[in-house]
């Protein structure tokens, strides 16, 4: 079976495109071959194929269709993954529908929002914010993990 796709309209010439779920390297524009924003669907099944196996960090939105704040979060997300595309993979898990991701990151509040680098948690925070304060939280675990890593490079 073939992981599922989703269309997203290219920020830069417009034109559709599709982007599948999995895949290797950043989903780039058929067209102007620019980076597209990946955006993706996961379960309890699907996280660690979607997720944690992906080579780019990767924002993870943990939900629930009954939240409002979720709901209001969710356009915020998708800009910050248009801004951010070919940087980052934005992976949105419906916490009523996988109950084990919801205990294995103990969820206590929805939305939960973590940044995961190759499955390991480097960012979390509960709570909508305005995109412009969720964009600066991402970049700022980029930096930091990114630091970090060049600081144990170094050390070795």
């Amino acid at each position: 079976m073939s992981a599922p796709t989703r269309t997203v309209r290219c920020p830069n010439c417009q034109k559709n495109n599709r982007v599948p779920a999995v895949a290797e390297g950043r989903p780039r524009c058929g067209n102007c071959h620019r980076p597209l924003p990946w955006i993706a669907d996961a379960d309890d099944g699907s996280f660690a194929q979607v997720a944690e196996q992906a080579d780019i960090p990767v924002l993870v939105d943990l939900w629930a269709t009954w939240c409002a704040p979720c709901r209001m979060v969710s356009p915020a997300l998708e800009r910050v993954a248009a801004d951010l595309a070919g940087r980052i993979k934005l992976v949105k898990v419906d916490v009523d529908g996988s109950p084990s991701l919801s205990r294995r990151f103990e969820v206590l509040a929805v939305p939960t929002l973590m940044v995961l680098d190759r499955g390991r948690v480097i960012a979390r925070q509960a709570g909508a914010v305005p995109a412009p304060t969720l964009r600066h939280w991402v970049e700022q675990a980029l930096e930091d993990n990114a630091r970090s890593a060049s600081n144990s490079a170094g050390a070795s």
